[in-house]
């Protein structure tokens, strides 16, 4: 008889793989999002069984991202945490909306150099405060200062001996993290992460180092369910801009990451509709727990796939291992040193700025290049959800330039009339070129203006070269004569003066 499970064993072993690499992930992101340590876990756990379970992408893994980790942290900062759940909360049910309107698919339209500067100006920023956690210091609130900051924040560490120790810690962290990666592939069975942390954790307790470690609450001590008061603030407008950045920017990754995973395996393709369902359903529930924003992690669905996962089981119960771990073992959280956490994020960080994509964009579309170093600078300037504003904006203006290419041409024999000929789309983004031309014409030679070769004639140009005309044809000795591209009532173009 055939097993009704006949994956069973790859998706078990996978399981365990994503465990090992989730486990140092959500404790990192929580603590660097200014929240208690089990809340990251908590996210894990729904992503992993509640997320896991419904139907979408097969075999991308959710949980809390790096991505997010600035936009919660300012979040936290502004409302507090106890109003983090209700933003998760209605983020949660914005996705479910977007999910079941069939908007899911339309992110696949989002420009990539938009979605990478996103990456890239969240990198920077995590890298930049990261720094200062791995050095024991406070870091500043905002992305510019935490950047200018680095200079005076490494003279005073290199003052104290405790937050020398401290950076020590996190700097060999990212040492472990990127040489283990040459190591046996024996050997790398067990994360890099998770070895970092351990090796980190073990030479702090051996060494009876001053670094300051996770502080644990327990497990139940920590889901906080929103109150009226955390519904209260619905009531400021404020609240509304991080609900919808949330939202967008969680949706986003999440796709973005499903894309990405497809590439990776030869199995069931994401349903993207159905994956922002999915998506939205962990976020409602997150919220309800007052716990971190979730999305798709490509880092643990990588991993997924490397490690041999053939269904969706191998998420979900990763997501019970987490949920075992942290039911068992809290314990072990108050042992891991925070520069350890603060090191993997680093690495996080770095991995997330696209280094050969802008030399590639650079080389191949300068303009795209140009969105995507403004969205990352915009975001370290300014906030995320303002930095990717500026950055669609950008897009959709270079994206409107592009295609409102219009080629005109004058042709004067000397005699008879001055042909004008107009192809291509012609928009108000390219009015003052067709006007300057046709308003250096001469005012006393009859004017042929050729119209048939437009694919698209704005209301702008058209009462534009409608108003040229009359004014020509009132000065000239001749009206203007226009031709152009009609569509006849079956459907056909037709050419008519």
């Amino acid at each position: 008889m055939v097993s009704k499970f006949p994956h069973l064993r790859q998706d078990f072993l996978a399981s365990i793989v994503v465990f090992l690499v989730a486990v140092p992930l959500c404790v990192g992101v929580a603590v660097a999002s200014g929240v208690p340590a089990e809340l990251g876990l908590i996210t894990g756990i729904v992503g992993g069984i509640v997320t896991g379970l419904l139907p979408g992408s097969s075999l991308q893994v959710s949980g809390p991202a790096a991505g997010l980790t600035v936009l919660v942290f300012e979040a936290v900062t502004e409302f507090g945490v106890a109003t983090l759940g209700v933003i998760v909360l209605i983020a949660g049910l914005l996705q479910l909306a977007m999910g079941f309107l069939g908007i899911g698919r339309w992110f696949r339209a989002i420009s990539v150099s938009v979605v990478e500067g996103m990456l890239c100006g969240i990198g920077l920023v995590i890298i930049a405060g990261q720094i200062y956690a791995a050095a024991g210091l406070k870091a500043p609130d905002s992305g510019l200062g935490k950047i200018a900051g680095l200079p005076g924040a490494f003279m005073d560490a290199f003052g104290s001996t405790k937050a020398l120790t401290s950076l020590a810690i996190g700097a060999g962290t990212i040492a472990v993290i990127v040489l283990w990666t040459r190591m046996p592939k024996a050997v790398r069975t067990v994360p890099g992460a998770l070895a970092a942390v351990v090796l980190a954790t073990v030479v702090t307790l051996a060494f009876q180092l001053p670094v300051a470690t996770v502080q644990v609450e327990g497990l139940l001590g920590v889901v906080q369910p929103p109150g009226a008061e955390a519904f209260g603030e619905l009531a400021s407008p404020a609240i509304w801009g991080t609900i919808i950045a949330f939202a967008l920017i969680a949706s986003a990754e999440s796709l973005f990451s499903a894309a990405a995973v497809d590439r990776l395996h030869n199995g069931p393709r994401t349903e993207y509709n159905k994956e922002m369902v999915a998506q939205g359903a962990g976020n409602t529930l997150c919220g309800l727990l007052g716990a971190l924003p979730m999305t798709a992690v490509i880092v643990r669905s990588s991993a997924n796939v490397s490690a041999g996962a053939r269904t969706k089981a191998s998420r979900v119960l990763h997501g019970v291992w987490l949920l075992l771990f942290a039911a068992a073992m809290p314990w072990a959280l108050a042992l891991i040193p925070i520069p350890a956490l603060a090191g993997i994020l680093v690495h996080a960080g770095w991995k997330l700025i696209p280094f050969r994509q802008i030399t590639a964009l650079w080389r191949a579309h300068k303009g795209e290049a140009l969105i995507l170093v403004v969205t990352a600078v915009s975001i370290v300037a300014v906030n995320m959800f303002e930095g990717v504003l500026i950055g669609l904006a950008l897009s959709v203006v270079k994206t409107a330039w592009e295609a409102s290419h219009v080629k005109l041409e004058v042709i004067d024999k000397g005699a008879g009339p001055i042909q004008v000929y107009l192809a291509g789309n012609a928009t108000f983004l390219r009015l003052p070129k067709i006007m300057d031309s046709l308003e250096a014409l001469p005012q006393d030679r009859p004017v042929e203006l050729d119209l048939s070769g437009l694919h698209h004639l704005d209301h702008a140009c058209r009462t534009a070269l409608e108003n040229w005309a009359a004014r020509h044809s009132a000065t000239g000795t001749e009206p203007v004569k226009v031709t152009q591209t009609e569509t006849s009532p079956d459907g056909e173009k037709v050419t008519a003066a």
